[in-house]
């Protein structure tokens, strides 16, 4: 809200939440109704059929806007701040649709109001001009002086500071604002229309025109990347007062007092409140000379619909875990053609999201895989190739520390990068798996006075890594395998003086007096039933385990919070919570900290777990239970 919000600030339905969306049913009744019995509905039922296609399309083009703007990858080169959006920005911003459902109820009402509204032709080609004359001569000079009175402190402080509080924009931005601000917008925005229709050249055509226009160009002003080329200033210089660029708007929202135009920077120029560094930002940030990433956290897709929480910009979606809902269920059908269609070009691995903390900036790139692939032995050497190729790009292009998470590390693909390990030896990069720090938050995760755990999936990379430093504390592991020759190289790495601590356990039923299952494997509910109740089962399964006993407790994913000063977090990492990343994405954060010189691949140097641990928590990460 506003820093003191004034009367009339809360839009009528907001209270309504989600169930807002009940108010375009009539809308939607109107257009099925209208397609159902082709054109034989009545004059306002065909009118309001029209407002909820432009409803639609509205939506669509802000989606787009949404999407290109959230895509790191293909605009990062040319963002204009590079502070991030967070999770207050995205949670104060929910409503921006707001206003296109106060157009369309607006729209109804005009119907209403004005006789033969209702029954404008479809197209007049004449009518468009002259709405368009209107929008420049009346609409931008009346925005334009009330752009200005809305900076007068007492109107600021109850109504426009809302939206001034988004200091970096993104496309739906620009439509967030309080109730009765918007109220003296349809006014402004509302008379190129009617006055169109006064002279009797309206039509249906300028409904859709205007609004879908306006929302393009909304859109383009508070996209946060550069993208107009010089050219097309070069090749018609009075365009530069007809037209705003990205970077042009931005400034008003660094400097609050200057830029205050709609769309037409030609009223700032007229009126002396034009920017004097607009066209160096723009010249600026047109080339596209931002520095690249410091550090990598390569990750992939779970399944089909994960793309669409992190590829699609759907900030709804993006800004709360991630989990199969019906919400993701309607566009699934295309990310499934995306799913093919990277495998079948063999697409690079791409930057999903970004956020910086202390001056480094910190990228999230997926491979455009899914988890599912990574088990085909056929699609593996494809993608070892990918990520070798991305590693030595990355290296090139001056990141200083890459991340392989989840499956991109996974002992099946590569080892835990081991293979790589001859291939980057010339690079000045470090490569990271991370599973170092992800054993300190297991190993935190225990009791105290914890003697004794029952481990399973003891003979991976993170159990033989748990197990060698809980028997050098004295703690008693029962170390679940079918294989002796597994557990006896184990039994070899630890110290004489340790191995008495070892317990070969090939049956389940050993850890049933245990009440601290270590999980390193997925256990079905029977064989969940094995343990005692009261058992604590402290998991790095993945997926996690379904919960069978409710005399028992689950841990849950293998996670830290990032530090508090950490910039750009506005998007959560798949299905863990706000501000969480996995552990091993928070071990590339704390090597690059620390500056480690060091590779971190193939199997955890046991010696490091607390090492990597003070270092998490000196740089302000905090473990979650």
């Amino acid at each position: 809200m506003a820093t003191k919000p004034g009367v009339l600030s809360e839009w009528p339905w907001q209270r309504m939440g989600n169930y807002k969306y009940v108010l375009y049913a009539p809308y939607v009744a109107a257009a099925a109704y209208e397609w159902g019995y082709q054109g034989k509905a009545n004059e306002f039922i065909a009118y309001n059929a029209h407002l909820g296609v432009i409803a639609a399309l509205r939506y669509v083009v802000m989606q787009i806007w949404t999407s290109i703007a959230r895509f790191p990858w293909l605009v990062g080169k040319y963002q204009i701040s590079s502070k991030g959006i967070d999770f207050k920005q995205v949670d104060r911003e929910d409503s921006w649709d707001d206003f296109i459902l106060f157009n369309s109820l607006g729209l109804t009402l005009l119907g209403l109001v004005l006789p033969g509204w209702q029954t404008l032709p479809l197209v007049n080609g004449h009518g468009l001009v002259v709405m368009l004359l209107l929008h420049a001569s009346v609409a931008e000079w009346l925005y334009y002086w009330f752009h200005r009175a809305l900076h007068h402190h007492w109107l600021y402080t109850r109504y426009h500071s809302h939206h001034h509080q988004s200091f970096v924009t993104e496309p739906i931005t620009g439509s967030v604002h309080p109730f009765l601000e918007h109220v003296g917008y349809i006014a402004i925005f509302a008379l190129p229309g009617v006055l169109t229709y006064v002279g009797g050249q309206g039509s249906i055509a300028m409904i859709y025109a205007y609004l879908l226009t306006f929302d393009f160009l909304n859109g383009l002003g508070h996209c946060n990347f550069e993208f107009i080329p010089t050219w097309f200033f070069k090749a018609f210089p009075p365009l530069k007062y007809l037209i705003y660029t990205p970077s042009y708007h931005s400034l008003h929202h660094t400097r609050v007092h200057t830029n205050f135009s709609l769309f037409m920077p030609l009223y700032d120029y007229l009126y002396g409140t034009v920017d004097n560094d607009s066209d160096t930002l723009y010249e600026q940030t047109i080339k596209g000379v931002h520095p690249g990433p410091d550090a990598i956290f390569l990750a992939h897709g779970m399944d089909v619909g994960s793309f669409v929480h992190g590829c699609f910009g759907i900030r709804g979606l993006a800004s709360h875990p991630y989990y199969p809902s019906w919400v993701v269920y309607p566009l699934l059908p295309l990310a499934t053609l995306l799913t093919i269609f990277c495998w079948l070009i063999d697409a690079k691995p791409w930057a999903v999201d970004r956020r910086s903390l202390r001056g480094n900036k910190i990228e999230l790139w997926t491979v455009p895989r899914m988890g599912l692939q990574y088990f085909f032995p056929s699609e593996r050497p494809k993608i070892n190739r990918l990520i070798l190729q991305t590693l030595k790009k990355c290296d090139a292009n001056g990141v200083k520390v890459f991340g392989l998470g989840a499956l991109n590390k996974s002992e099946a693909l590569n080892q835990g990068g081991e293979i790589y390990r001859k291939d980057i030896e010339g690079l000045r990069m470090r490569v990271v798996h991370g599973n170092t720090l992800t054993a300190a938050s297991i190993l935190h995760r225990l009791p105290q006075d914890c003697d004794e755990i029952f481990l399973t999936g003891g003979t991976s990379k993170l159990g033989r890594a748990l197990a060698l430093y809980l028997v050098r504390k004295g703690v008693r592991v029962l170390l679940h395998t079918k294989s002796q020759e597994r557990f006896q190289a184990i039994v070899d790495e630890a110290a004489p003086e340790h191995r008495k601590y070892l317990v070969w356990s090939p049956n389940l039923t050993d850890g049933s007096h245990c009440k601290n299952w270590v999980v390193g494997r997925w256990h079905s509910r029977k064989e969940q039933a094995f343990a005692p109740a009261g058992t604590h089962f402290h998991q790095f399964v993945v997926p996690l385990m379904t919960p069978a006993r409710k005399d028992c407790t689950y841990s849950k994913q293998i996670c830290m919070r990032m530090p508090k000063d950490t910039q750009g977090l506005g998007h959560c990492e798949l299905n863990l919570q706000r501000n969480t990343v996995h552990a091993c994405h928070a071990a590339v954060i704390v090597h690059l900290l620390e500056g480690w010189d060091f590779h971190e691949l193939g199997s955890i140097n046991v010696d490091r777990i607390d090492e990597n641990w003070e270092a998490a928590l000196k740089h302000g990460f905090e473990p979650v239970s």
